[in-house]
């Protein structure tokens, strides 16, 4: 789709969900996925986002265990961890086609011998647009995942819109942001695991999505985890390291001028609904557009390299060859300053 013939005259309704996983079971928790799928088609949802690896559950193993003795729970994360596409992603699949919504799911991808945090897109239609594994794992997360690639960096053309997505702390690398950003992203969906480090996370994330909601000219639609105390005590019995695993939730849904579009979610479970009105993306834009009037490519470029890394590149083909062997396949130029290059 030209970005110069976006339809920035729709409206369509958006659901965040705050929900809990089913420690220790890919199976229930899924079911809880299927579940609040249904829900937010109800209440007329055309987009519904789910909170960050959230399928099984997020490793909060690996922020109150030293890495020696983390080995148990992490082969236990393995076993519960997603393949793509398997039947978990079969699953939501069809119930994204049934209700006709564009889902957002993150999931513990298992790839082999490998783990990653990857967010999963897929269509009204039930089409998985998009398996972006998040490009660096944050500090303790860094025993548990390896490390995505600039391939996951892109804005897709969904029922809903043009649609980008990261998780955590990537909205802490302003590259990456822009990268989405110059591709001309209507809807940002972001997701963080919840109940972490208590309200100083809150008020972080809260900063964060409404700064990238103002400086991009979007709508964020942002999830958040949330574990109950008996979930707590069954990651741990320490009342010391409890104590770090309790709020930091913040679900909630941004306007482009930065405003709160419904009332955050910062406790518990629930669903965040609101009406995402486009016409506001231009009134914002019309006053600054950080990828349009208000860029300087003639003095800041961003270069991404959106490659598909891989561990084994067959040099029998030639680099010319692009039918045979899409990975020598010309990159497509994105506008405003943002070039695809081959490293």
């Amino acid at each position: 789709m030209d970005s110069s013939h976006l339809d920035y005259s729709r409206k369509i309704r958006a659901a965040a969900v705050q929900i809990s996983p089913v420690l220790f079971s890919r199976d229930r928790t899924t079911e809880k996925v299927l579940d609040a799928i249904a829900k937010a088609a109800k209440e007329g949802a055309q987009l519904v986002v789910f909170p960050e690896t959230f399928i099984p559950y997020y490793p909060y193993f690996s922020f109150v265990q030293p890495p020696v003795l983390m080995g148990k729970e992490h082969m236990r994360l393995y076993e519960e961890a997603v393949t793509v596409p398997s039947a978990v992603t079969d699953a939501v699949s069809n119930a994204a086609r049934s209700h006709a919504i564009v889902v957002v799911l993150g999931v513990n991808e298992r790839d082999r011998g490998s783990l990653y945090n990857s967010q999963l897109i897929f269509d009204a239609d039930g089409t998985l647009l998009l398996k972006r594994r998040k490009i660096t794992p944050t500090y303790h997360e860094r025993m548990v995942w390896g490390q995505g690639d600039g391939a996951g960096l892109k804005v897709l053309d969904t029922a809903v819109g043009k649609l980008g997505a990261l998780a955590c702390w990537e909205h802490y690398n302003p590259l990456a942001r822009f990268s989405l950003m110059a591709q001309h992203e209507q809807i940002h969906c972001a997701q963080f695991p919840g109940s972490l480090v208590g309200q100083i996370f809150a008020d972080q994330i809260d900063v964060t999505i409404r700064h990238h909601a103002l400086e991009a000219g979007c709508f964020v639609v942002n999830s958040t985890g949330w574990l109950s105390p008996e979930q707590v005590a069954q990651i741990t019995t320490d009342e010391k390291l409890q104590r770090v695993l309790s709020g930091g939730c913040n679900t909630a849904i941004i306007g482009p001028e930065g405003n709160h579009l419904c009332p955050p979610i910062t406790e518990g479970e629930g669903m965040a609904i609101a009406d995402l009105d486009f016409s506001l993306i231009t009134k914002r834009k019309r006053m600054m557009d950080s990828v349009g009037h208000y860029s300087r490519p003639d003095l800041l470029q961003l270069q991404l390299n959106s490659q598909a890394q891989r561990s084994l590149i067959d040099e029998r083909l030639p680099e010319t060859d692009t039918t045979s062997n899409p990975q020598y396949a010309p990159l497509p130029e994105i506008s405003y300053g943002l070039f695809q290059s081959l490293t």
